[in-house]
């Protein structure tokens, strides 16, 4: 599996689980749902492809401000939590580069 491909379908288990706990529905809202097809975007358009580090550590903001400000919030609430709903993929996540 490429990196962006494991990427994508990571961020789609991080903004799902974020939206169950704390908008309480089964199916991603319209908020969420927004949130997920813009990170989709950029990892799509991803400058440096597969060869790309963790988001965190890029030193090309693709993301505008206001995105780049929820996706921190559902990610500081939704990664420590991946360890019990995901944890092959949270262990997958901090081996990686």
């Amino acid at each position: 599996m490429s990196r962006i491909t494991w990427e994508k379908r990571t961020v789609g288990h991080m903004i799902g689980l974020w939206c169950r706990k704390n908008h309480g529905g089964k199916e991603l809202c319209n908020e969420c749902r927004e949130l997920l097809d813009y990170s989709l975007a950029r990892l799509e358009h991803c400058r440096f492809g597969n060869a790309k580090t963790k988001c965190h550590k890029c030193p090309v903001h693709c993301y505008r401000p206001d995105m780049r400000e929820k996706i921190r919030t559902v990610m500081r609430f939704s990664g420590p939590r991946m360890l019990f709903y995901h944890p092959l993929e949270a262990m997958r996540y901090l081996l990686s580069k």
